[in-house]
């Protein structure tokens, strides 16, 4: 295994970074600039200027600006600052007052693996599960 690159404990992009497109880290990433597609990461700064149009997951996000999308985060914190409009996954929550969201929040219990759509199912008219 190469050394060096796990040596890095974080990323930034910053407040003059546009990013068109989905973004996965396996560090912790600062978000000062615009994202536009997914996100998904270790732990999340959003810097009260960054804009995320996407998805997000992450073990730890802190939301200090706009994020158009849905989130799912072990822990989160939404700043004074935060605009969060869509649904919200968490195991930890905390909003700070001024700190906005628009959408369903959904507790998931501690070690629940993260939500999977459930597959697809044909069904031929007739009750299933009674």
């Amino acid at each position: 295994m190469a050394t060096g690159a796990r040596h890095t404990t974080f990323s930034i992009l910053g407040s003059d970074v546009v990013v068109t497109g989905n973004v996965a880290a396996s560090v912790d990433l600062h978000v000062d600039g615009k994202i536009d597609g997914d996100l998904k990461c270790a732990n999340l700064v959003q810097g009260e200027a960054s804009e995320i149009k996407g998805s997000v997951v992450a073990e730890t996000a802190k939301i200090a600006g706009l994020l158009d999308g849905a989130i799912e985060a072990k822990t989160l914190i939404v700043h004074a600052t935060a605009r969060i409009t869509g649904d919200v996954t968490y195991e930890n929550i905390t909003i700070e007052n001024g700190g906005k969201v628009e959408g369903k929040l959904s507790h998931r219990r501690h070690g629940a693996a993260a939500k999977a759509p459930p597959p697809l199912e044909v069904v031929e008219n007739k009750a299933v599960g009674i």
